[in-house]
């Protein structure tokens, strides 16, 4: 289903919007102020705890927007050009990821987030890099 530049676009400014919604606002910013985890086990706490509705929105918002472009829907090129966030998000807990499916028993969780943000070259150490400065920012923010 190859999708033109105009199509993409519209559904780039339409995932663009949902992150305007406050209530996806506010998982945003706890995601990427508040949420530092150390292991796997903090990972399943943050699923389980009062802030599980934000882990959840931010988590499957990206991984949405992940199998979108690689089913084709938004061209690859121009989802990369426009968002940086889906690296964030994942940087996060690329670590406990594996760890965190197999607890929970889903082997497939966050596969197309994790698919895309590994075929970009350079990513494992583009990951470990992005890792280093947002602990270093946790560090600082306590």
């Amino acid at each position: 289903m190859p999708t033109t530049p105009y199509e993409s676009a519209t559904l780039l400014l339409r995932l663009y919007e949902l992150r305007r919604e406050p209530t996806m606002r506010e998982a945003r910013n706890w995601y990427a102020r508040e949420f530092n985890p150390t292991s796997v086990d903090e990972v399943v706490a943050a699923v389980r705890g009062p802030h599980s509705g934000h882990f959840r929105m931010v988590t499957s918002y990206w991984d949405m927007a992940a199998s979108f472009v690689l089913n084709g829907a938004i061209d690859e090129q121009m989802f990369l050009d426009a968002n940086g966030e889906h690296l964030v998000a994942f940087a996060k807990i690329e670590e406990f990821v594996e760890g965190y499916r197999a607890q929970m028993g889903n082997a497939a969780y966050l596969k197309s987030l994790e698919t895309l943000v590994r075929r970009q070259p350079g990513s494992q150490q583009a990951m470990a890099s992005m890792r280093e400065r947002l602990r270093a920012l946790a560090a600082t923010a306590r």
